[in-house]
């Protein structure tokens, strides 16, 4: 099981994951933006959005970092742009820990299937500590 720190940034995500790259010269980034994601034909993506950084990662020291900037209408506060990323292959596991992180805390997002991952979802647990759960294909 890996458990990932996920940083969020308001706007300026490309330039820290390039900043982070060349400190711990890792390799060059993939940097997926949220204009790069399939579209939803219902929903027309704000133009602000579509050059903002979906998601990220760099293996620094071994462990994997993973980065994203927070969608525009979403409130941005510095001390809260930290998330705990439980990846993992074991989607029994992973379901467990997603109902038992729901208990007296918010859910952000319902587990569910997405483009990335058969089942992802977020939540805010009873200690306010934010969690993404991420089922990893094994292939």
């Amino acid at each position: 099981m890996a458990v990932e720190v996920y940083l969020v940034f308001n706007g300026n995500c490309r330039e820290a994951v390039e900043f982070y790259s060349k400190v711990f010269k890792t390799e060059a980034p993939n940097i997926m933006t949220f204009g790069d994601s399939p579209q939803d034909p219902s929903y027309t993506m704000p133009e602000e959005a579509k050059n903002l950084v979906m998601h990220a990662n760099l293996n620094i020291a071994g462990s994997r970092v993973m980065f994203s900037d927070t969608w525009p209408s979403t409130p941005y506060v510095v001390g809260n742009n930290v998330t705990v990323a439980l990846v993992n292959e074991d989607e029994a596991l992973l379901r467990s820990a997603y109902e038992g992180l729901k208990e007296g805390g918010t859910v952000k997002m319902e587990l569910q299937e997405t483009f990335w991952s058969k089942a992802f979802g977020m939540v805010k647990d009873k200690f306010g500590v934010e969690w993404q759960i991420s089922l990893e294909s094994g292939e």
